[in-house]
């Protein structure tokens, strides 16, 4: 078995076992991102050097023995996560050259525990997009077929899990933006409950709605790396204050007894029969895993894209203010400081960025504040209740993740419909809910499909249970033919 195909649980049990050192581990990981990525793009930057620093340190510590889970093992951060002394873009030409004095709480977090940051990964310029064809500097490459994309914002770090460049990554999620990459990439995606991770150090989209979570190659893999990443943070006045959960603890507890409910709302026009198929046939499997399903309702799911289109914007908006070529960022020339503004922004957001600004500057402007933005809020607040219904009936919903399977470069050129295309994650980052997506069955064309549990809130220890039990009964064991490259 190659290196890249072993899971982080069995690369640290190699390191603990001193099998392996940290140093060649670390070594094999950026020979296959050399050779492999110029065919993908997952990384804006490649951190060689301070790499092998990292490493060398964790086999120092590993040979004392000290040392964790994450020791020696290689990693890398969606580029809008702050490592210090690191350029951080955001993929954006706002931010090119940008290197933050401090690390993001969830960067120092892998640091302490012994990780090896790889480098920073590609996503959609600011997280805003889809398809990480929005990144100012190249768009990414799905490894499974090179011709289409691996999904956004998060595009960078699901490929880099999927083509093996990479152990695991992380990145974040504003309304779907681990998961759908995680669906169209075949790796295991966790958006955790809001306030369960610290924001602390990332560069912010939709204050309200972004959170930062793990992407792997399996469930258990997940596990480990969110309980190393989650925690109440002071630096962070929305995380949560308690002791850090152990997620991996009940993996083996199997399905047996829980009620897992499918949103009828979720299987309508608009989902792709094959994605569908996957998605029945998950929830037969959890029934003979003695699972009960049945059907559910969450009747303003129609309503979430229109809500998340105003309070995403208006607060993308509100935080990107800060970019005027004055404090942060790019300067253009100008003959006076509203020209260098204007010079500033024009030059630095790419159009995907400047329609989202736009679209929270009149959705909080005077005299529509109530009629759009304030009624967003609103129906907000419904989804959320909608879940709490469902919540009192079953322990968790079982849905697509994606209403299709990777879209072609190019493909998802008309805003709008690529806005559609997270019609089943949305509604989580609405009510702050944890969910993961995990691969579930292929496509005819051999492309992978995930399917998305959602669970309430600071309940991932049971999605992680339910997801274990799937995954084990799926046995999804397909790679990307690129992958063979050793």
């Amino acid at each position: 078995m190659r290196l890249s195909d072993c899971s982080v649980l069995e690369l640290g049990r190699l390191l603990r076992g001193r099998e392996l050192s940290a140093a060649e581990l670390t070594d094999y990981y950026l020979a296959r991102i050399e050779k492999l990525d110029p065919a993908v793009r997952a990384y804006i930057s490649v951190l060689a050097d301070e790499a092998r620093v990292k490493a060398r340190e964790a086999d120092n510590a590993l040979a004392g023995g000290g040392g964790g889970a994450l020791t020696g093992i290689p990693t890398a951060l969606k580029d809008n996560i702050c490592l210090a002394g690191a350029a951080t873009t955001c993929a954006s030409k706002m931010l090119a050259g940008f290197r933050p004095p401090y690390s993001a709480s969830v960067a120092e977090k892998l640091l302490a525990a012994g990780a090896v940051v790889l480098g920073k990964l590609n996503m959609d310029e600011f997280a805003m997009g889809s398809t990480t064809e929005y990144s100012a500097f190249f768009p990414t490459r799905n490894p499974w077929d090179t011709d289409r994309v691996p999904g956004g914002s998060s595009g960078g770090a699901a490929a880099a899990v999927a083509a093996g460049t990479a152990p695991y990554a992380i990145g974040s999620d504003t309304g779907g933006s681990i998961r759908q990459p995680a669906s169209f990439c075949g790796v295991v995606g966790m958006k955790p409950t809001y306030g369960a991770v610290s924001r602390y150090g990332l560069i912010a989209f939709a204050s309200s709605l972004d959170q930062i979570g793990p992407l792997t190659r399996t469930v258990a893999d997940n596990a480990l790396v969110l309980e190393a990443i989650a925690g109440h943070d002071p630096k962070d006045s929305t995380s949560v204050p308690g002791e850090r959960p152990n997620y991996s603890a009940g993996l083996q507890d199997g399905a047996r007894g829980l009620r897992i409910g499918l949103p009828k709302e979720f299987f309508t026009a608009g989902l792709a029969p094959e994605v569908e198929k996957v998605v029945r046939d998950s929830a037969r499997r959890l029934e003979s895993l003695g699972a009960e399903t049945g059907e559910c309702s969450l009747p303003h799911m129609d309503y979430a894209i229109a809500a998340y289109y105003l309070i995403a914007p208006a607060e993308c908006g509100s935080n990107l203010a800060r970019y005027d070529g004055t404090r942060y960022g790019l300067r253009a020339p100008g003959a006076d400081i509203i020209e260098m503004f204007q010079a500033s922004r024009s030059a630095g957001f790419g159009p995907e960025v400047k329609r989202r600004v736009m679209l929270g500057a009149y959705a909080l402007s005077s005299g529509y504040y109530d009629a759009y933005y304030l009624r967003a809020q609103k129906t907000r607040t419904l989804i959320r209740e909608d879940y709490e219904r469902v919540f009192a009936d079953y322990d968790l919903i079982l849905s697509p993740t994606a209403p299709a399977a990777a879209y072609r470069l190019g493909e998802m050129s008309d805003p709008l419909t690529m806005y559609m295309g997270d019609i089943y994650t949305i509604p989580v980052n609405l009510a702050g809910l944890p969910a993961v997506s995990l691969p579930a069955g292929l496509t005819e064309d051999g492309l992978p499909v995930g399917v998305q549990l959602i669970g309430r809130h600071f309940e991932e220890a049971l999605l992680y249970r339910a997801a274990f039990a799937l995954e084990q009964s799926v046995a999804f064991a397909a790679r990307p033919a690129l992958t063979e490259v050793d």
